[in-house]
């Protein structure tokens, strides 16, 4: 960080971009390797799946993938408000561990581009490429997927940013023809970072943190329909909502505490009224906030959190529109 060149703007508690160009990241820059972790027994290895754009991905196994039996196949996508975190963040790195633990699936963490070095749509664009690879050959016949991964019991997990990018993913394999080849089970929906330019719910008692998570959204995309684009709020005027959503179940965890939460019920209630195929699922994590089991994957209500999207993951998805608070 050089303290001598003047400042152009500052995305609180991201980013600090100067004048002449050039960044500071404020957080999200530290690295994990790849390995056995000794406490969950979780392993992980890093693979490449894009050389032309550098995106590779961190597929972790559970020490159970070792049996016959075939175990879910879960798409992760981590948040930071497309700004900050990779797949490497040690704090992502010990969630998923925790979470593979808990729920017995192979998970692949993608490693997308972020703003401000590739602006929009980069971080959408690797997210869609990466369901591409998931169904080629080549993913096919990488060795711990081809060998414990389920490709017909397929999610789509992610908080935060990686949440919204899920949505979006499962809206364009609807029209998509790869949708044909790509089959979601469901999508789990932690925390989903989904905005709008007027406040709605606790949002209207607290203008100071509308404003900045407001200033969040314009950092990363530049558009004329501001926290009303189609990206960050799909109920807006021109939005496609939620019809006709390529997966058979979707789960929304949302936290008491957070900005955000509002914006995660009002998905779910959308999900509900429209009456469509998809089972909707609603949790809310009483007295905490945005992304808290990130940075606290061994708390009690972490924990909790990992049970529900192990069970989500793991079940038919019979029960449709259930929704609970703990």
């Amino acid at each position: 960080m050089d303290s001598s060149k003047e400042v152009s703007v500052e995305i609180f508690p991201y980013i600090r971009v100067y004048k002449d160009g050039t960044f500071d990241r404020l957080a999200g820059f530290e690295i994990a390797p790849p390995g056995l972790d000794p406490k969950t027994r979780v392993e992980s290895k890093d693979v490449l799946i894009f050389p032309d754009t550098g995106i590779s991905a961190r597929i972790y196994r559970p020490s159970s993938a070792f049996a016959a039996k075939k175990l879910p196949l879960v798409i992760y996508f981590h948040g930071g408000a497309f700004i900050i975190a990779t797949i490497a963040d040690p704090k992502y790195h010990a969630s998923l561990n925790a979470l593979v633990a808990e729920s017995n699936a192979i998970v692949v963490s993608v490693d997308y581009r972020r703003v401000p070095e590739h602006p929009f749509p980069a971080a959408y664009d690797d997210s869609w490429a990466a369901l591409q690879w998931i169904a080629s050959e080549e993913a096919r016949c990488e060795p711990w997927l081809r060998d414990h991964a389920d490709f017909d019991r397929l999610f789509l997990v992610g908080d935060s940013g990686g949440a919204n990018m899920s949505h979006h993913l499962a809206m364009r394999l609807r029209d998509d023809i790869l949708g044909e080849r790509v089959k979601l089970s469901g999508i789990g929906m932690i925390q989903p970072y989904f905005w709008g330019e007027t406040p709605i719910g606790g949002e209207v008692a607290d203008p100071g943190r509308k404003a900045l998570v407001d200033s969040w959204w314009r950092f990363v995309c530049v558009s004329d329909k501001g926290c009303d684009d189609p990206l960050i709020n799909p109920f807006a005027d021109g939005s496609p909502g939620v019809e006709g959503l390529a997966c058979g179940k979707v789960l929304v965890i949302v936290s008491e505490k957070d900005i955000l939460r509002d914006r995660g019920r009002l998905y779910y209630e959308k999900l509900v009224e429209s009456g469509g195929a998809v089972a909707a699922e609603f949790m809310e994590i009483e007295g905490e906030d945005h992304v808290f089991h990130i940075f606290d994957p061994s708390c009690e209500k972490a924990k909790r959190l990992f049970k529900r999207m192990a069970s989500f993951v793991n079940s038919d998805g019979d029960d449709h529109n259930k929704e609970n608070a703990e």
